[in-house]
């Protein structure tokens, strides 16, 4: 009689065998995971500036590296979490986006308050964009700490073809804004998105106390308009709003 096709081998009893006995299936994987370090700091960014200046896509840019040709206008408030490290700590960063319409400042205002670095931001492409922004120094002069950092962006670089407001024009309203920083991006073609939000950041670490404070970032990062000193003529260096 012909042996069975196919044999199933029986199944042993404990003891038996050579006495050593492999790891159940997926032990291993059961293992303790290493929770991530946590943030040493948890920062808030906010970021303003008149309708349709690009706000949410410098945002959207530097979190996610996404870009939306057709955003559509914030209503209200948005926030999106990124993690970064700089000067040997982890930072958890907190990036409000606001809406540009007055109608919403009864909002939106309130975010101003919490707010460690804010990020104003205007059309070079747009004169009305860069002359509404003695309106936003008065919200922030009203509802920011004054220990806020101060950046001022000029965004839509890669219009330059269509620029309208200089770079000297932006130079010369930072420069009269008590610690404010000038930078121009391009949320289309990332550049400088990364980099003003980094710097920014690593303005307010330079005002906090860290364990092992390094001084070699503190330029390093990018060549942003340097804090220039305040004409005489101007209010104290307390006085933001020109």
């Amino acid at each position: 009689m012909d042996p069975p096709r196919y044999q199933i081998p029986r199944r042993t009893g404990a003891g038996a065998g050579s006495g050593s006995s492999s790891p159940a299936p997926g032990a291993s994987s059961r293992r303790r995971k290493v929770p991530p370090r946590p943030a040493d700091f948890k920062l808030q960014i906010i970021i303003i500036g008149s309708r349709g200046v690009g706000k949410t896509s410098l945002m959207e840019r530097f979190t996610d590296d996404t870009f939306c040709e057709a955003c559509k206008s914030t209503v209200g408030v948005d926030f999106k979490i990124k993690t970064v490290e700089l000067r040997g700590k982890k930072i958890r960063l907190q990036i409000w986006d606001t809406a540009g319409q007055e109608r919403f400042n009864s909002i939106t205002s309130a975010y101003y308050r919490g707010a460690k670095g804010i990020v104003l931001v205007y059309d070079i492409t747009k004169q009305e964009t860069f002359e509404d922004l003695p309106k936003w120094m008065k919200m922030i002069d009203k509802y920011a700490s004054e220990e806020a950092e101060l950046l001022l962006v000029g965004n839509k670089l890669d219009c330059e073809t269509d620029r309208i407001v200089t770079k000297q024009q932006a130079e010369r309203f930072a420069s009269r804004i008590s610690g404010m920083r000038f930078c121009e991006s391009s949320a289309k073609d990332n550049f400088n998105v990364e980099e003003i939000f980094l710097k920014l950041v690593d303005d307010i670490l330079s005002k906090m106390p860290l364990e092992i404070p390094n001084k070699d970032l503190s330029n390093s990062i990018l060549s942003l308009q340097p804090d220039l000193d305040v004409p005489p003529e101007l209010p104290p260096p307390r006085m933001r709003c020109c």
